[in-house]
């Protein structure tokens, strides 16, 4: 690895603010200082972004096949040329818009799993304009571990300055998730979670497992999941050397976590963790999805078509994404 860590950013869907986060991005002083950034994605899109972020990066065009680590210029530009900023309409979710997004990610995840980068990120993606342009799209964790031959479990997590939060079980409906709580599963997603922090720095992270039914079920009253299926987990975790603890209520357990009791909270579904963390801090939260080769980091949040176009979108996450893969990136070689 170089000095400084070299990450692959991939534009995310260019109908949103994911351009002008990407523009933005470049010229933030933190993370020219601690990472080289390629921004894959085609340059007139970039152009438009950086426009309408009011800003002037300086970037190296490369080509496709070039080695990254000895390209000269501290921000490289890898060009696929696929697609027109006259073609793009700001707000609306298109086929075009999802091959732009998918080809941008695609080409990222195999600079990673190529050993041509040490990390990967992506400003937001559409869901409904990626499965316009693949039909079986279902989210980043499965795709990604497609194009990388991932074989091992993987997992999303939201990271909010030092707070975690994992799921067991994430993009289901919610009337599945009951049936699909098994201990084996829960006992898999603990830990990778355990694994992912410890990668991140944590020497033992502090694991709070929730319950699934209100009052974390209230001694089998409102459901058994917990006696039945979550406590048994929690006891094997802590057979194992896991700092876990639970199950607890979900309607409290992230005041504790807040309040420096836990490092991370593993939810059962997705809402359970996904709502507490963004009224936490919306604009700081990290995706980093867990179990790679590599970080692959972004933003957890959308591509926000309502303020696309008008230069207000918060950099905020975008950054403390980039951050934490280069720190992750760092501390893996280490």
């Amino acid at each position: 690895m170089t000095a400084k860590p070299l990450i692959a950013l991939a534009m995310g869907d260019p109908a949103g603010i994911s351009p002008e986060l990407t523009a933005k991005l470049v010229v933030q002083d933190d993370i020219r200082a601690c990472s080289r950034i390629v921004v894959i994605g085609d340059r007139r899109i970039f152009d438009e972004g950086a426009r309408v972020a009011g800003v002037k990066p300086e970037l190296t065009t490369v080509e496709q096949g070039a080695d990254l680590r000895a390209a000269k210029g501290e921000t490289l530009f890898v060009d696929l040329g696929h697609l027109d900023a006259g073609d793009v309409q700001q707000g609306t979710v298109s086929l075009a818009g999802g091959r732009f997004a998918l080809a941008n990610y695609k080409h990222a995840l195999e600079l990673g799993r190529d050993g041509r980068v040490d990390a990967v990120c992506f400003t937001p993606f559409n869901k409904q304009a990626m499965r316009l342009a693949r039909a079986e799209y279902d989210d980043e964790i499965a795709f990604s571990a497609e194009v990388v031959g991932l074989k091992t479990p993987a997992s999303e997590f939201n990271v909010l300055d030092r707070l975690w939060n994992a799921r067991v079980t994430s993009h289901i409906p919610l009337k599945d998730v009951a049936a699909l709580l098994s201990g084996e599963r829960i006992h898999r997603a603990l830990k990778l979670t355990d694994a992912c922090m410890r990668n991140a720095g944590f020497a033992r992270p502090r694991i709070a497992v929730a319950g699934l039914n209100p009052h974390a079920g209230d001694g089998g009253n409102f459901g058994r999941e917990e006696i039945d299926v979550i406590a048994p987990v929690v006891a094997a975790g802590q057979r194992e050397g896991i700092a876990a603890e639970g199950p607890f209520p979900a309607d409290t357990v992230f005041l504790r976590a807040k309040g420096g009791a836990f490092d991370a909270v593993l939810t059962m579904y997705h809402d359970q963790g996904q709502i507490a963390m963004k009224l936490m801090g919306f604009d700081r939260g990290v995706t980093l999805l867990g179990g790679f080769p590599f970080p692959i980091c972004t933003p957890a949040h959308g591509t926000a078509y309502d303020i696309a176009g008008q230069g207000i979108a918060s950099v905020g996450a975008s950054r403390a994404a980039v951050l934490l893969a280069a720190e992750m990136a760092v501390r893996r070689v280490a």
